[in-house]
């Protein structure tokens, strides 16, 4: 690692993983949250909240952080990675999302910790931040997605981030009825709970392909992480069940409830040309939180394995941690 350009931390494992029973459903299931616990088990306690909705964790996640100094806590969020059912959309929403986050941190004896969130991630940190604000330690936010109607438009409907890219965009829609074709959030979300299960993955596959299209600036910059085995299907049944909802937001906008999380330190990084979560989010959330920092990585997008975001990612779980103990004189 050189002094002006950090990497990833090596891979480590889970010292302790869970599966935490959740309220039973309507068809007798229940929703079971996994939930997983790496680096230092008496270290400073972060919580790592994934994107999507319903992306999931994956190894390379746990590499953000110093397993020497940080406790790392990653978990699964409703019917995504390894939690159950695959795909459930009953009793999914952010405010229940902001209940399993207390049930897990109570369940592991924290009593304030710090939140790490990318995208989707960085809205569900702002949601539980909001509602619990004695909780958080501080927060590191990328990408920030303030889950408003004209950002779900932004990516999913025409006259948004398809003037960029109006040939994906074409592969998108084109199959659609013209009708649907401005706005094919609906038209996919029936394909996406259809009886037909080939009718289901190949909707998915499709907006996975979309998305994947417009998430990093460089591809050649870019290597997913190989672990990441998460199925298109409940990622995308449960993206399109939040974005057709406006995230279950739309009556208590974050940026209408910034003062009583104005005292929490925190860290905004976001890349300039970040095609998915728009630049000017994270601006709009700094200018009426100025007491955040905002970090603007000049060459980047919105996919936090590109090099420089990275680079900007570990550097902030460094100064963080050096913030908050001192003592971790091996972060100077």
């Amino acid at each position: 690692m050189s002094l002006n350009m950090f990497s990833l931390y090596p891979d480590i494992e889970p010292y302790q993983t869970h599966q935490i029973l959740m309220e039973t459903l309507e068809n007798g299931q229940q929703h079971q949250i996994y939930m997983e616990e790496c680096g230092n088990p008496h270290g400073l306690p972060i919580v790592f909240l994934h994107g999507g909705p319903g992306s999931g964790c994956r190894s390379q996640h746990r590499r953000y952080f110093d397993p020497d100094i940080y406790r790392i806590i990653l978990f699964d969020q409703r019917g995504c990675g390894r939690s159950l059912p695959h795909g459930e959309l009953e009793n999914n929403s952010t405010q229940f999302l902001i209940n399993d986050m207390e049930t897990i941190r109570q369940s592991l004896n924290i009593d304030r910790w710090l939140i790490f969130g990318g995208s989707w991630g960085a809205t569900l940190a702002l949601c539980y931040a909001q509602q619990h604000p004695h909780n958080v330690l501080a927060m590191i936010l990328r990408g920030v997605f303030l889950g408003r109607q004209q950002d779900i438009d932004w990516v999913y409907a025409e006259g948004g981030a398809s003037r960029l890219f109006p040939d994906a965009w074409q592969n998108l829609v084109h199959h659609l009825p013209e009708a649907d074709q401005q706005s094919p959030l609906e038209s996919y979300y029936q394909q996406l709970t259809a009886v037909d299960e080939l009718h289901q993955m190949a909707a998915a596959k499709l907006l996975q392909a979309w998305e994947g299209t417009i998430v990093t600036l460089r591809d050649h910059e870019y290597k997913p992480d190989p672990s990441h085995e998460i199925g298109p299907l409940a990622h995308s049944r449960i993206q399109l069940h939040f974005a057709l909802n406006a995230c279950f937001i739309a009556d208590n906008p974050i940026l209408d409830n910034i003062e009583c999380i104005r005292t929490i330190p925190t860290m905004i990084i976001h890349g300039r040309y970040d095609i998915v979560c728009p630049m000017q989010q994270s601006w709009q959330l700094y200018q009426a939180w100025p007491e955040a920092e905002l970090a603007i990585v000049p060459m980047a997008g919105h996919a936090a394995g590109e090099p420089a975001l990275i680079n900007a990612l570990v550097k902030a779980t460094r100064t963080m941690a050096k913030r908050l103990e001192p003592d971790n004189t091996s972060l100077a």
